[in-house]
């Protein structure tokens, strides 16, 4: 890398020490009680007293050191001065250090545990006595204080040992005399598979049927019909109406749904099993069938679901279309960088599975976990789940689910991950959402790889969608299956990445050190996760409309950051708008993502040139990048700005999102240091195609037609989390947005022509 392109490391203080370890800023070495500097003071001095030493042999054993010392007084392992080391007439008597003497050295020793020569010297000035009886002192009390400290941690170990010894003797006698709560059997842990609990929970079912009816035939028959009494009493049953009554929610952003819900009860569970069970089924059926029940579009490259050939096929299901919902569904297939193990990992952890897919979903949690699977991987896992899913515009409602997750090893090497909507079970408020069967099948392919079909069958209310983005979303790509599969390409070569070890170091700028390389991504990983989760319609925004009347409208919203390492403290405002372009995706997104055009939109730049020290390719596209730029402005106190920009882009979507960063917390990242605590707001875009080029089976290219972006801002309006937001920093990042948005107009509208 040429000088100048590399952030001097001279600016940051070391994090590593001599010996390998690692130190925290503002830290001392040599403020730590009984922390042995040298050999000399890991052992125990012989001058240390005990109840069980006379004063006499205490006299002794100083003069005895006292006289070697004079003899050596090079090997003196604590650095003794010149003065100290020169020949001194024996000290016959022992006087024991007075009360006043002790009382002075102790609180020398508190402030000072290593005194130096000159602090000895000083000190026994002071006090009357030699710099080596000062420095015996310290040493004993050096040693004393160790042994006091260890002695502490031993009593701390040992209660907490015996806690830990009674709490395991109480779990297993619990686990012992265990039964479970739904069919009455013991419990075997880790032995049973789920398909055995299942058949478990629904014998327990049937026997309380036969009981409830035998119960009924007693009264006419005049005698029991089993010989054992009535179990429980009758469950009163619940009827399959899976739908909603249309017209009784709020359209946009109510949120009503994920506040309102909670774990399930002991009563749902077995038919959230039995729900699963059949999900499972019906999901690895429209994976693998073909026509009639997927027809091929005109143009062959996708296909679409015939619904009555659906119902047909799958009968009982989660019950008929509610009144005013549009179905959606689509397959998709695609092989990707990753094995089926991680692959399964990543989609029954919540947190990995919204990480990696944090474009499509704003939020996600787990209610409760049913069964963690068996054998120590996640084969019958099942688990009750709420997510929202967003599109990146604040025009577009974002869809709230409440559904099951169901894992399940069919063959070697082959899995299957199916959710389905759980809205029967739990009455609540009326939903805009419900999903049917959908997952994905994953199979196993050689060098790692994995193949992986895609399922996404919802059917759902969409009147409160923008017109702008209508057709995008009645298309079925704003929420389909072709971009769950696109994202999943991108992230799987995206963590690829970070793997990797074979950088090649011909190229200027790339970053070859893996640590330096795996903090600056997870760096960039978390400015996106924060540019996704604010930036569109969720219902945990509340976003307000500045000004006009149509699609160009700025919307803005203020949250305060309080006591979070990774935002500077203060008021942030959020601002953002969507409009319509008449250029294609992908010149949208070359154009934003280029430092070299940078000028032509970013004002914040003040027309300066913008310069790419550094980047990390993530994937087979070029545009998939994450970059460090550095801003040359004629402004000299701009002069030292770095800015962090990661562009990323698939066939359904695009995404060029970056955020200014100190030049010191960046060196820190490039040495391989925690990047948690380096502070960012980040800003961007969100690039989608716009639907215009319709298929039968959809949009043919997402890099033809026209462009929906997204321009989001964050700005930090005031540094006091406590203050007032006033209506000039509305109007100054309203001004800004507008500008920007102009800009880009312009310059795509003059490259156009």
């Amino acid at each position: 890398m040429p000088a100048g392109v590399m952030i001097p490391a001279r600016n940051m203080p070391s994090m590593i020490s001599g010996n390998g370890s690692v130190s925290g800023f503002g830290t001392s070495s040599g403020l730590t009680l009984g922390q042995p500097n040298n050999m000399m003071e890991g052992q125990l001095h012989t001058l240390e007293m005990t109840q069980n030493t006379s004063e006499s042999e205490i006299a002794r054993i100083r003069d005895e050191e006292f006289d070697s010392a004079t003899k050596s007084g090079s090997e003196n392992h604590e650095g003794v001065s010149g003065d100290d080391q020169d020949p001194r007439p024996k000290k016959k008597r022992y006087h024991r250090h007075t009360q006043q003497q002790i009382q002075e050295m102790e609180a020398f020793f508190k402030e000072c545990p290593h005194p130096d020569d000159k602090q000895r010297k000083e000190l026994g000035r002071e006090l009357g006595l030699e710099p080596l009886q000062v420095k015996f002192w310290f040493q004993n009390k050096r040693t004393q204080m160790k042994n006091q400290h260890e002695r502490q941690e031993n009593s701390q170990l040992r209660a907490e040992s015996e806690k830990l010894r009674a709490d395991n003797v109480r779990y297993r006698d619990a686990l012992s005399t265990a039964s479970c709560p739904n069919c009455g059997g013991p419990t075997v842990v880790g032995q049973i598979s789920f398909d055995e609990h299942h058949l478990r929970l629904e014998n327990a079912r049937l026997r309380e049927e036969i009981d409830r009816i035998s119960a009924i035939a007693a009264k006419y028959v005049g005698k029991p019909v089993v010989n054992y009494p009535l179990l429980s009493s009758p469950m009163p049953p619940r009827p399959l109406d899976f739908g909603a009554q249309p017209g009784t929610a709020e359209m946009y952003g109510s949120g009503e749904l994920l506040r309102s819900l909670s774990a399930p009860t002991d009563a749902d569970k077995p038919m959230i099993i039995e729900l699963a069970v059949a999900a499972m089924e019906e999901l690895v059926r429209m994976a693998q069938m073909g026509e009639p029940l997927w027809m091929a579009t005109f143009d062959g490259t996708t296909s679409m679901l015939n619904e009555e050939e659906y119902i047909r096929t799958f009968p009982r299901g989660i019950g008929p279309k509610p009144t005013g919902f549009r179905c959606e569904a689509s397959r998709e297939t695609a092989v990707v960088i990753m094995n089926h193990i991680n692959l399964v990992e990543i989609l029954m952890d919540v947190h990995q599975w919204s990480t990696v897919f944090s474009g499509i979903v704003s939020k996600a949690s787990t209610l409760e976990v049913l069964s963690t699977g068996v054998a120590g991987n996640y084969n019958g896992a099942l688990q009750v789940m709420t997510a929202e899913f967003q599109v990146p515009s604040p025009l577009v409602p974002t869809r709230e689910c409440y559904y099951v997750r169901y894992c399940k090893q069919h063959a070697e090497g082959t899995w299957a991950v199916v959710d389905v909507s759980l809205d029967s079970i739990r009455p609540g408020p009326t939903v805009r959402c419900r999903i049917r069967p959908s997952g994905c099948l994953i199979q196993e392919m050689p060098n790692g790889y994995s193949k992986v079909t895609w399922v996404e069958h919802v059917e759902v209310d969409d009147r409160g969608v923008h017109s702008l983005y209508k057709q995008l979303v009645s298309s079925g790509h704003a929420f389909g299956a072709r971009r769950w599969v696109a994202t999943l390409d991108r992230q799987c070569e995206r963590l690829a990445s970070v793997m990797a070890t074979n950088i090649t170091t011909g190229d200027v700028g790339v970053i070859t050190n893996q640590d330096g390389r795996k903090s600056m991504l997870k760096l960039a990983e978390r400015m996106v996760l924060s540019f996704c989760a604010g930036v569109s319609a969720s219902t945990g925004h509340t976003w307000t409309t500045l000004s006009g009347t149509g699609a160009d409208d700025v919307r803005v919203m203020t949250r305060k950051s309080v006591d979070d390492p990774g935002r500077p403290p203060g008021i942030v405002l959020s601002a953002a708008t969507s409009f319509w372009l008449p250029v294609s995706p992908q010149r949208v997104f070359d154009f934003l993502r280029d430092e070299n055009s940078r000028s032509e939109w970013d004002i914040l730049s003040n027309g300066g040139v913008v310069q790419e020290m550094a980047h990390i390719a993530n994937g087979r596209d070029t545009g998939n990048c994450v970059s460090l730029l550095r801003v040359n402005s004629a402004n000299s106190s701009q002069s030292n700005m770095l800015i962090l920009q990661e562009s990323c882009t698939d066939p359904t979507a695009s995404f060029v999102i970056y955020a200014p960063v100190d030049i010191v917390a960046m060196n820190v990242v490039l040495n391989g240091g925690d990047p948690d605590y380096v502070a960012l707001l980040p800003s961007g875009f969100a690039i989608l195609a716009d639907g215009s080029t319709i298929s039968a089976g959809g949009i043919a290219d997402a890099g033809s037609g026209g462009s929906l972006l997204t321009v989001a801002f964050q700005i930090l309006v005031d540094s006091v989390p406590t203050a007032k937001l006033s209506l000039g920093s509305v109007a100054t990042v309203n001004n800004l947005i507008a500008c920007t948005v102009e800009r880009i107009k312009a310059s795509l509208s003059g490259e156009n022509a």
